[in-house]
């Protein structure tokens, strides 16, 4: 991909995507950066992602796989980027979450903004009244077992942004991934 077609990132919005990255907190990556790290030097960091993406020379770092206990039993794996590495999947969010929000049905609560799963319950006890039937579904491992070819036909149809098919496409669905070892880390 050529920097032309890259070229039309704001720096504002990699200020506006730190912004928000930094209200999330969150812990450190494969780096162990943490966000005082970060902040040390915060102007040349966030020039730094800016000018790599515009260049088409950014990749992230690997992300971080830790395993999250279940109540119960069994655990559930969390990929952890590095906070620099947030940012950048942030700026594309804010960009293109207005446009793919209208596509989504009302009763669709999973990481969609305003929507809290407290919303989720009432609606469920709401429809309670309704039916006398349930629906329970369970999608263990949608993540990992989700068609990439199916998805990217979605990014392509509803991201209008070359640079940000680009980097969900080219940088983020193809991110490495390290798993713990007895002894340092174990890249995939």
């Amino acid at each position: 991909m050529n920097q032309t077609k890259l070229d039309n990132i704001p720096k504002r919005l990699i200020y506006e995507a730190y912004l928000r990255v930094k209200a999330n907190r969150g812990s450190a990556g494969v780096d162990e950066q943490s966000w005082q790290d970060l902040e040390r030097d915060l102007e040349n960091n966030r020039y730094k992602l800016w000018n790599r993406m515009s260049s088409g020379s950014y990749f992230p770092q690997a992300v971080k796989r830790v395993e999250i206990p279940k109540a119960g039993g069994g655990v559930r794996p969390l990929g952890i980027p590095t906070v620099a590495d947030r940012i950048a999947p942030m700026a594309v969010k804010m960009q293109i979450e207005a446009e793919l929000e209208h596509h989504f049905h009302p009763d669709s609560y999973g990481y969609r903004p305003h929507k809290l799963a407290h919303q989720a319950v009432a609606k469920v006890r709401e429809r309670c009244w309704q039916r006398a039937w349930v629906l329970d579904m369970d999608i263990k491992g949608f993540f990992d077992t989700i068609d990439h070819e199916l998805l990217l036909r979605a990014v392509d149809k509803h991201v209008s942004e070359s640079w940000q098919r680009f980097y969900i496409r080219r940088r983020w669905l193809e991110a490495a991934v390290q798993h713990p070892a007895r002894v340092g880390w174990v890249e995939e």
